[in-house]
């Protein structure tokens, strides 16, 4: 008899949880103007709002904060952390930043300018924010199959080499980059292949533009190029990843997601000129160029989760454990981004609560429900996100509309992925008395939905 898959990890730590009833839930949702980001975390019982600087690092991650050196300039810390970016990725030059937001703020603030357009692949939260906010302008053009929810394809989150074509056709002159997420979060945490990396470096190529990678989930992507592109079984992930970053001048990333620490970032580049004026910048902002608003021991931990989480065993404990609460959403005929992301599971709320129509939010709604039902926080990724049109002003409803249950890597077992299944269950299986969703009270102008307040219709 074939053994069952078990992880590739065994646990020395746990953190005590607890559970909460409907009337308390209720009324701290209403105290959190029912936006799950305000909410106590002592609030939650299982907590699906993000992965980002939520996972369980390693023994060899805990060992090497202890040997972290905090030194201001010339830390041996971030020259390890240097030499393990360059081995994996290619890159040469490194600046270090808190998180991947900083590192985006930093780039982003050398490359664009006003009226700029940035063309990519479904642009993240913090991406388009750093785009609007300057004034520029964030342009899909993911692949349109990547709204099809229900589709099996593997690799829904490629760039559409046609759209990427026409526009800069014309735009060309006012784009000053074209940005690649890998996975690709928005769109479901759905891979990009290596051929379409490949073809979008042509692209590139052939209107002189340079590429961007944002990497947070980088080994993700290149585990499912293992596992779903011909000609890859045989890589290794590391491989893998050489091979991907050979087709971008430059990163950023989020540590906080592929390298396993709860917090940390940085920008590499294989472009002097970049680093030059990135350098800069991230000393005004983040701190000087050998820490960048990370102590010695987080940039020690960093390194050592990159070695770890680029190999293929760790990977795939984590991606089977997203697959696991998608076999059992397809036991109960809840519909999802399929096939199931690297880091999540994506829930199509518009085909779950049909009654809300999509001025009352529909992934806002069920994000709440779920919580209501069980206590457990997921997160809206759908119209809320879209924030508003900058020129018009108008919600943006062009897009998906889901509910996010990302998974911490090697923090919950399976037993709470059969509840957060259960939970789910239920909702679904009154969805057809859920005839209301919210509408906003307040908002601020960019990025709402970390801060908006909402009222229930």
């Amino acid at each position: 008899m074939e053994l069952p898959f078990a992880e590739s990890w065994k646990i020395k730590m746990v953190e005590p949880i607890r559970k909460s009833t409907r009337q308390e839930r209720e009324k701290w949702l209403k105290a959190a103007h029912y936006n799950v980001f305000q909410l106590d975390a002592e609030h939650v019982y299982i907590d699906l709002l993000t992965d980002s600087g939520t996972g369980a690092m390693s023994d060899r991650q805990w060992g090497a904060m202890m040997t972290g050196d905090e030194s201001y300039a010339g830390a041996t810390s971030f020259k390890f952390m240097r030499s393990t970016i360059e081995k994996i990725t290619g890159f040469q030059y490194v600046v270090p930043t808190h998180q991947g937001r900083a590192a985006e703020n930093v780039l982003f603030s050398v490359l664009i300018k006003e009226g700029d357009f940035v063309p990519g692949n479904s642009h993240f939260d913090t991406t388009k924010g750093h785009i609007e906010s300057r004034k520029a302008f964030a342009v899909d053009c993911t692949v349109d199959i990547a709204k099809n929810t229900q589709l099996e394809t593997p690799f829904k989150g490629n760039v559409d080499i046609e759209k990427l074509d026409k526009f800069l056709a014309q735009h060309a002159d006012n784009t000053p980059f074209i940005i690649v997420t890998i996975t690709n979060n928005t769109a479901g945490g759905q891979p990009v292949s290596m051929q379409n990396l490949r073809e979008v470096r042509q692209i590139a190529d052939k209107y002189h533009k340079p590429v961007v990678f944002d990497s947070a989930r980088f080994a993700e992507n290149a585990y499912f190029i293992k596992t779903r592109e011909k000609g890859f079984e045989n890589r290794t992930i590391k491989q893998i990843c050489l091979e991907m970053f050979s087709y971008a001048d430059s990163m950023t990333m989020s540590a906080k997601k592929d390298a396993i620490v709860n917090m940390g970032g940085f920008i590499a580049t294989k472009r002097q000129d970049w680093y030059d004026k990135s350098k800069v910048v991230g000393i005004i902002y983040e701190g000087y160029l050998t820490y960048g608003g990370m102590n010695g021991r987080d940039m020690n931990a960093l390194a050592v989760g990159l070695d770890e989480n680029t190999e293929f065993d760790n990977l795939e404990t984590r991606i089977k454990q997203v697959e696991y609460l998608a076999k059992k959403l397809d036991e109960y005929g809840i519909p999802y981004q399929r096939p199931a992301g690297g880091h999540a599971i994506f829930v199509d709320a518009p085909k779950v609560l049909t009654h809300v129509p999509k001025e009352e939010f529909p992934a806002q709604t069920l994000t709440i429900e779920l919580y209501l039902e069980a206590g457990i926080r997921g997160c809206e990724i759908g119209y809320l996100l879209a924030d508003r049109d900058p020129i018009t002003r108008e919600n943006r409803f062009d897009g998906l509309d889901l509910l996010r249950l990302a998974i911490p890597r090697r923090v919950y077992t399976d037993n709470h992925i059969n509840v957060v299944a259960v939970a789910l269950k239920n909702v679904f299986d009154r969805r057809e008395t859920i005839t209301h969703g919210v509408k906003i009270a307040w908002e601020s102008e960019l990025m709402r939905h970390f801060t908006v307040k909402l009222e229930r219709l």
